[in-house]
């Protein structure tokens, strides 16, 4: 899970695992796999930063590899 801000301000914990779509719209626009939008605060490459963080956490990196690269 990770924690973002909406643009009112309002905090919101979001699981990064059904985030599908990340945009810069100009304002952040989030695109979950249920097809739900929301907005927030943050910029996109924060965003991004956060889910990989938090893959890492649940050991969930080695699924992002592409074929031939190796874990780390």
């Amino acid at each position: 899970m990770i924690k973002l801000t909406r643009l009112n301000g309002e905090a919101v914990t979001v699981n990064a695992v059904m985030i599908e779509q990340i945009q810069s719209l100009p304002d952040t626009t989030i695109t979950l796999t249920s097809g739900k939008k929301m907005v927030v605060k943050e910029k996109e490459q924060t965003v991004i930063e956060k889910a990989i963080r938090f893959y890492q956490k649940i050991g969930m990196v080695a699924m992002l590899k592409g074929p031939g690269e190796e874990n780390e």
